[in-house]
């Protein structure tokens, strides 16, 4: 990577600092993987620096996704007009073919959509494992080196199979002793606690109804152990809530927090299905949640209490979700569907343009225990930027810059700076060959439906 400095120059800046501060008119300049400044007007002259024209543009912090299933990448466009159970059980036969290839290929292709949609952190959820699939974190984490994206995999799991009263079938599911010894060994071998870190490892069993008691007791004790954070699904949907009450006897929250489940390193996926009482606990326990409002939309599961949530104390960041339930697996189109669905709950002001900003970036950022070095424009953050041009047909004339982000149709991606290197430039991905990698995922999207006859 190079070391000049990058000046990006006459851009609006929307800092996201402490005091919020917007620029009309500013400049900011990465010099290695740090930003070192900020400011109005034009930038001071650096020698030998690469300068960004950023005029017509508005420069925010990269976002942050905080939940995916990138190797459901292949597996797009099935089960298009089914319910979260049904659509699950109608994939797993097809997931239970994927291997090394398959994820490798849809994890590259899913996080080159993230970069070209203005992520510059991913968070994945990765909890399947079949036989002989050989190294399928591996796989993903690889990808994740090859696009540039900063990467935070959860090594998910299930152990608790169809005749075992839970979800997925036994080809999928493995055993509880195999699962806390790979996840363990999955941390060791990759988490970098350090400062400025690309990689490190969640622990992430999957949800209730795919998971025993005793894993996800487990699985939290490993995390604590060894410093990491933790991740499942909960409260998505009213079938998983019905399925809790009639094994358990209580709701998803009280069974998940009496096996240690709640706390500020812990964040849910969806948490759609929360009562007054349950957002008040998430809060007071700073358990953070992650919103994904094309996806539950498009299985019709639910609109989450964002705003709810969000007062009550409770870190909200938004995540795509899995690519086969949200084909666009577009990041930016989530702040507008999260804005837009919070005020279709809430009323019209439920929820900011610039609070769904907080939420791609800031919040996401906290989720990850990262906000100390991403998600704000301030000297001394790592240099993870997007630059969006907004002076096109679709954006020309808004007024307000951050409206026009969020509100208007995704804005073409001028330039995204990961750890201070350009991921993309003039709306393309330079990392990866976006033609091939699109032969490549059809291939392996008909290599899984034809193993799965």
């Amino acid at each position: 990577m190079s070391t000049a400095p990058i000046v990006i120059d006459g851009a609006a800046v929307v800092t996201l600092d402490r005091e919020r501060r917007e620029l009309a008119t500013g400049h900011v300049v990465a010099d290695g993987n740090r930003i070192v400044a900020v400011g109005a007007g034009p930038a001071p002259r650096y020698d030998g620096a690469r300068v960004i024209d950023g005029r017509g543009c508005l420069l925010t912090p990269g976002f942050v996704n905080t939940h995916e299933h990138l190797f459901q990448w292949a597996t797009r466009g099935l089960a298009a007009d089914s319910t979260l159970f049904g659509w699950l059980t109608t994939l797993y036969p097809v997931w239970a073919g994927i291997d090394e290839e398959s994820v490798h290929v849809a994890a590259q292709a899913a996080l080159a959509q993230l970069a070209r949609t203005g992520c510059t952190t991913a968070a994945d959820h990765h909890y399947l494992f079949p036989r002989a699939a050989n190294d399928l974190l591996g796989a993903e984490i690889l990808a994740a080196a090859e696009v540039g994206l900063r990467f935070h995999p959860a090594r998910g799991s299930m152990d608790l199979s169809e005749k075992d009263g839970g979800l997925p079938p036994d080809s999928v599911v493995e055993d509880r002793d195999e699962i806390l010894a790979a996840t363990e060994a999955a941390i060791d071998r990759w988490h970098d606690p350090g400062p400025g870190s690309m990689l490190r490892i969640v622990v992430g069993p999957c949800s209730p109804f795919t998971v025993t008691g005793e894993l996800m007791q487990e699985a939290a004790e490993l995390a604590r152990r060894k410093g990491v954070r933790l991740h499942t699904h909960l409260a998505e949907t009213t079938d998983e809530a019905d399925w809790c009450h009639e094994k358990f006897d209580c709701a998803p929250l009280e069974y998940a927090a009496r096996l240690g489940w709640t706390g500020p390193d812990v964040w849910f996926a969806h948490g759609i299905h929360f009562d007054d009482a349950e957002i008040k606990q998430l809060g007071q326990t700073a358990t953070g949640v992650a919103h994904c409002p094309s996806s539950n939309a498009r299985l019709g599961a639910g609109i989450a209490r964002v705003a709810d949530l969000r007062a009550a104390g409770s870190p909200v960041g938004l995540g795509v979700d899995g690519a086969a339930s949200n084909e666009a697996g577009s990041l930016v189109e989530e702040l507008r569907h999260a804005l837009l669905f919070a005020r279709a709950r809430g009323g019209p002001r439920a929820l900011d343009v610039r609070a769904a900003l907080e939420m791609a970036t800031l919040d996401g950022a906290r989720i990850l225990g990262r906000d100390d070095e991403i998600g704000s424009v301030e000297v001394g953050k790592l240099a993870d930027l997007a630059l969006w041009r907004i002076d096109t047909l679709a954006h020309a004339g808004i007024a307000d810059p951050v409206a026009a982000l969020v509100l208007g149709t995704p804005p073409p991606l001028e330039l995204l700076l990961v750890n201070g290197r350009p991921v993309v430039e003039h709306d393309t991905v330079i990392t990866v060959d976006e033609p091939t990698l699109a032969k490549q995922v059809s291939k392996v999207q008909h290599n899984l439906l034809a193993k799965a006859g």
